[in-house]
């Protein structure tokens, strides 16, 4: 790689992580809208999945003080994501489980308002082969525990839902629970006990997805984990555009 290329990269890298503390700065503040943040931070996904497969394609050339740097970036853009969706949550935690902002074919993968945690050791089995024996073993256990952890949550949302059996309840969380003329507060601290549980599944779902990712990280070599997210950000964008592009074949 030429010196000029090489100060060129690093003028983008630190662009990208001034961009992400700046979005940070705004979505953890409540100045703008989840949606339009969101808007900002796809950007910043797209430039780093860029990064992702070229330093992917690149990593034995690449000092490895320089992965581990491009891996922590990654991990923070997605951290500040689920930062400004905790915000979002409290607002109304009721819009994340059929966010307007995905496409109807983005939402066929939502679980509890996200992805599916187990979905990243499937990732992580076809984006890195040259696991170790210890590696495999370790793996092995993220995937058990995971998938108890996802059986547990099901469940508190099952009964989540066992609760939402009055029309009048769901037509409230409809309305982000505004009351209307001739309405009790009885029913409207019912609806508020709902939403702090709902926004409780969420928080712990979210909190799931973040450790998975971490756990499988700590697992791999530099040169693995760059693998392991570029695989995981190049499938979510593929996703959104796919998605997309069904919307809009939809609407011609």
């Amino acid at each position: 790689m030429s010196h000029h290329n090489q100060q060129q990269r690093e003028q983008e890298q630190q662009n990208s992580s001034d961009e992400d503390n700046n979005i940070r700065r705004q979505g953890n503040s409540g100045e703008i809208p989840f949606e339009e943040f969101l808007d900002g931070w796809l950007v910043r996904q797209q430039n780093y999945l860029d990064e992702l497969i070229h330093t992917n394609a690149n990593s034995t050339e690449i000092p490895e003080d320089q992965l581990k740097a491009l891996i922590s970036r990654v991990l923070g853009h997605y951290q500040q994501y689920y930062e400004a969706k905790s915000i979002a949550s409290r607002r109304d935690v009721f819009v994340l489980f059929s966010p307007p902002w995905f496409s109807t074919y983005e939402r066929t993968f939502l679980w509890i308002a996200g992805f599916k945690p187990g979905l990243l050791l499937r990732i992580l089995n076809k984006a890195v082969k040259d696991l170790s024996e210890d590696q495999s073993s370790r793996v092995r256990r993220i995937d058990t525990e995971t998938k108890v952890a996802e059986r547990e949550l099901n469940q508190e949302m099952a009964a989540i839902q066992e609760r939402v059996v009055s029309p009048e309840l769901v037509d409230l969380a409809r309305r982000g629970g505004r009351l209307i003329d001739g309405e009790t507060l009885d029913r409207d601290s019912e609806f508020q006990c709902l939403k702090e549980a709902m926004e409780a599944v969420v928080v712990a779902a979210d909190y799931l997805r973040v450790t998975v990712t971490r756990n499988i990280v700590e697992v791999l070599n530099p040169m693995q984990a760059i693998s392991f997210l570029a695989g995981a950000t190049q499938l979510q964008v593929r996703i959104r555009v796919w998605g997309s592009q069904m919307e809009r074949r939809r609407t011609n």
